[in-house]
């Protein structure tokens, strides 16, 4: 699972780094928005599931192995 929340978290980096080439590129915007939006969506993905609750225990940490 570490792997897919890696892949995810550079997935995200490259869509924000697309967003903004796209912005300052000037066509097409709304691509743009959306991209980050997707990036922002996807890096809180990943703060849900490593995140620990207030019980100190992460949800990704109670997936058995």
């Amino acid at each position: 699972m570490e792997i897919v929340l890696s892949i995810l978290v550079l997935a995200a980096f490259a869509l924000l780094a697309g967003a903004v080439w796209l912005w300052r590129k000037g066509g097409a915007r709304q691509q743009a928005v959306l991209m980050a939006i997707l990036a922002v969506i996807a890096l809180v993905n990943v703060a849900i599931w490593t995140v620990p609750q207030p019980d100190g225990t992460a949800p990704i940490s109670q997936i058995p192995d």
